[in-house]
């Protein structure tokens, strides 16, 4: 046995087996109808009872289905920076997190696309409680961070999981997907947390931690969506929040989540890929001689990169001139455009609630917040 085999994705040799168990399961039957819905069952059947390798089922199912979701809720998908990177080269990908699936998923197009290697994905145990969902996950190459445990346990599954990417990104040539930080950012302010570098620095042994960043090609990615599907399912949160309540999430939030994100509407949708950080590396290492101060300076630099390069829609402009009561960048949207944001607030949000319309608004204009404290106009 691996010591890694509480985390890690299927091996190749256990992928048809894993197939042919959930063959019949409803979740797969429902996302295969959608994805081929003019291929007789039997015929998609067949084709995945052939397949063999995870490559396979993400290029011949994973890949189609995300296409077809893009085609059905989406204006599509537009992407920069790709053309910097290498082929046959992996890359930790630390990326700010929207869309519990998406987000993942449509990064490993765009890699499949531009003929770079796909990710193996960070996913947190409590999106995968069923067992179906945590094999479908590891069909799809993603491995389990382990949420809600005590101090002790916790260290432990920090450093089995900072060993394994360290495996997959240094040894087994496999680029990584992680969140800059755990759970969707739900307030529009994309921030890295620390405690994921520190985590990944676990694996750095002997080594000084900016060398083992340099080592492990860190990639900050920006993924902006136009409209967010999960918008108003982000709202009891963020309001109990705000009034410094305990919020407990129902029994299937989580899925509905996922639901809601894939089948919701997102008009445009754009990923940047930054470029690899290797000078500014050098320059934390040359200022900072303390573990945690270069840990403070990588998360700026992360920060920097993930919220210089989000792509602001009109969404973004509308929602910070309704928010802040100007008309700062009216020259950003049509009168169409806020039009139908404010009717999507309208249906979504209860107007009488001045807390929830402000959280709303918020939410889409943070972006633009945070995107003028680099640049004086855009």
């Amino acid at each position: 046995m691996s010591k890694f085999d509480s985390i890690r994705p299927f091996y190749d040799s256990e992928v048809n087996e894993a197939i042919k168990s959930g063959i019949n399961h409803p979740i797969l039957k429902a996302m295969m109808q959608f994805t081929f819905p003019d291929i007789d069952e039997n015929e998609w059947k067949s084709q995945l009872q052939k397949t063999h390798s995870i490559r396979d089922f993400q290029c011949n199912f994973i890949y189609e289905a995300i296409q077809k979701v893009l085609q059905k809720s989406s204006d599509g998908l537009s992407t920069s920076g790709f053309e910097k990177l290498e082929t046959n080269v992996s890359y930790l990908f630390i990326s700010n997190h929207r869309d519990i699936i998406l987000d993942t998923s449509l990064l490993n197009i765009a890699l499949f696309d531009f003929g770079l290697v796909m990710t193996a994905s960070a996913i947190g145990d409590n999106l995968v409680k069923k067992d179906f969902l945590r094999s479908l996950s590891r069909l799809n190459r993603n491995f389990i961070v382990q949420r809600g445990l005590p101090p002790r346990e916790l260290l432990q599954s920090s450093q089995l999981m900072s060993e394994y990417i360290a495996q997959l990104l240094l040894r087994e040539n496999r680029s990584v997907w992680i969140a800059q930080r755990e759970g969707r950012t739900k307030d529009g302010n994309d921030a890295t947390h620390s405690g994921v570098l520190k985590m990944l620095a676990m694996a750095s042994g002997e080594k000084n931690i900016i060398d083992y960043f340099k080592e492990i090609k860190v990639v900050p990615v920006s993924i902006s969506y136009e409209y967010d599907p999960t918008d108003a399912l982000k709202m009891p949160q963020l309001m109990a929040e705000a009034n410094k309540e305990v919020y407990v999430k129902s029994s299937n939030e989580d899925f509905n989540n996922i639901l809601s994100g894939v089948i919701g509407q997102k008009k445009h949708i754009h990923i940047h890929v930054g470029d690899v950080l290797n000078e500014e590396l050098d320059i934390i290492k040359a200022e900072n001689t303390n573990s945690n101060k270069q840990i403070q300076a990588l998360t700026q630099l992360i920060d920097d990169s993930i919220l210089k390069s989000y792509h602001l829609w009109p969404t973004n402009f509308i929602a910070y001139d309704l928010l802040y009561k100007t008309d700062r960048f009216k020259d950003k949207y049509s009168e169409q455009e806020k039009s139908v944001f404010e009717r999507r607030l309208e249906m979504r949000i209860d107007s009488k609630n001045q807390q929830m319309v402000e959280g709303f608004l918020a939410m889409y204009a943070n972006p633009v917040v945070n995107k003028l404290k680099y640049y004086d106009n855009f």
